[in-house]
């Protein structure tokens, strides 16, 4: 018996599919799987490992975060910055360089702000984060 992770998954990939106005045949062509393994995914019979996932969500333009939940991979909590992360490498509009200059300005926000690097780490960033008029005066996060 499938368990019952997988078997949400299933259904969530198929609900997806269906919005997305595909076929079986048109979302496993596009995320590079087999109609059948597809087809068994979808009815919770095989559990796909991360980098099947992250096929399906490019194909299906969603978050592999979300897949990874469903599939019981990722725990919802710690997602925090996660989704940002993966949006931005995955998209084939940016460049390499494009794409890690970008993180690079997301991580920068985060630590200012007292979020770290994705992780939830706080210890002591509030009593560091410095005051609107502070932030003005120093030139911003993209001050040398």
């Amino acid at each position: 018996m499938a368990s019952l992770n997988v078997g949400n998954l299933g259904e969530f990939l198929r609900e997806q599919r269906r919005n997305a106005q595909l076929s079986l045949r048109q979302l496993a062509d596009a995320a590079g799987v087999s109609n059948p393994y597809l087809s068994q995914i979808e009815r919770g019979l095989r559990k796909p490992s991360a980098d099947i996932l992250q096929q399906l969500a490019k194909a299906l333009r969603i978050s592999a975060e979300t897949l990874y939940v469903q599939a019981g991979i990722l725990d919802e909590r710690k997602v925090d910055g996660v989704e940002v992360h993966t949006a931005i490498l995955t998209d084939p509009a940016l460049t390499e360089k494009q794409k890690q200059v970008l993180l690079q300005i997301y991580e920068s926000f985060r630590k200012e702000n007292g979020h770290g690097s994705g992780r939830g780490e706080s210890g002591g960033a509030q009593a560091h984060e410095p005051a609107p008029d502070a932030r003005e005066a120093d030139g911003g996060p993209h001050a040398t």
